[in-house]
């Protein structure tokens, strides 16, 4: 769960800058090497900052990896990849304890989750095991190993790529999972113009090798830390509060927003408020984040996608000053 902002603290005055200058730094970054919209790119920056984790859906051959990747490679931290699959055990993504014999004793070897940023290639392919094991690294930032508590890496970020469910070899990512990732967001076909410029043969992968980090690891931090001093006013709070009482309440709707993921979308609003160089929230920061933060945790009594349902409700909540 994302943590909860000071009541008495403010952003440093430079951190509204800031975070805006990153932004722009982020998206000029990735879209040297892959084109991608706004309403993509933002809900992914906004996790980054906010300390949380990001699900990019999509059918095969849509960019997911590679625009992961990017992201990733602009950031100046430890990164690693981590390809799931049906056999890949607990043990592939943690480490184990290897045995040394001219030394007498184990040692623990750190597994690829043990990076700040964690390219986590086709979620939805592994066994409910592994998926327990990612479950706990992404709530609790630390992974049990041989009964011990060890902490993985500060920031911490998940971005994961997911195919649709009807593909061959895959399974449904619990609900419990799915709660995990703060944003969810969908790629689809590019645009004509940058389609045609992909058959013209632009090299992705070259320039993905030149590609420079545009933020450090210390900056990425203070970032996540000025985004929970964000203010949110009691007017904010109200409307957050209206919209999700209104998604319980639904006839349409079998499970409707609940606490925890109230709090995340406010969390996530702090963020995007930032971003847009401001110390406190507006509702527009709620209404564009809802699709992105909500539509994975709410569920239909007829099944199905409910971020549109979800975007509608918020259109229809007023704000009351």
């Amino acid at each position: 769960m994302s943590p909860a902002a000071s009541p008495t603290r403010s952003p440093a005055p430079q951190a509204p800058a800031r975070a805006h200058a990153a932004a722009e730094a982020l998206k000029h970054n990735v879209r040297t090497v892959v084109a991608v919209p706004d309403a993509v790119l933002e809900p992914l920056l906004v996790a980054l900052m906010a300390g949380g984790h990001a699900l990019v859906e999509g059918i095969p051959g849509t960019g997911k990896t590679l625009l992961s990747r990017v992201i990733a490679r602009s950031l100046d931290c430890t990164f690693k990849r981590i390809q799931f699959t049906n056999d890949l055990m607990p043990s592939d993504i943690v480490g184990s304890s290897v045995w040394r014999a001219n030394e007498g004793r184990f040692e623990f070897v750190p597994g690829p989750l043990f990076a700040n940023v964690i390219l986590a290639d086709e979620v939805n392919r592994t066994s409910s095991r592994t998926m327990s094991c990612l479950l706990e690294a992404m709530e609790e930032g630390s992974v049990s190993v041989d009964g011990q508590s060890l902490s993985l890496g500060s920031p911490f970020a998940i971005l994961a790529t997911r195919n649709p469910i009807e593909f061959h070899g895959t399974f449904p990512i619990p609900e419990a999972a799915l709660d995990r990732f703060l944003v969810r967001v969908e790629l689809g076909y590019p645009q004509p113009e940058q389609e045609r410029a992909l058959y013209r043969g632009q090299a992705t992968e070259v320039a993905l090798a030149t590609l420079e980090p545009v933020l450090s690891l210390a900056e990425l931090t203070d970032l996540i830390r000025s985004v929970r001093d964000v203010r949110v006013a009691e007017p904010v709070t109200d409307f957050a509060y209206r919209t999700v009482d209104a998604t319980r309440r639904h006839d349409s709707i079998l499970l409707g927003v609940s606490p925890r993921a109230a709090i995340t979308w406010v969390h996530a609003a702090r963020a995007l408020a930032l971003l847009g160089q401001r110390d406190y929230v507006l509702p527009d920061d709620l209404k564009r984040l809802a699709g992105p933060v909500l539509g994975h945790r709410v569920f239909l009594k007829e099944g199905g996608d409910a971020r549109s349902l979800i975007e509608e409700i918020v259109a229809a909540t007023p704000v009351e000053l």
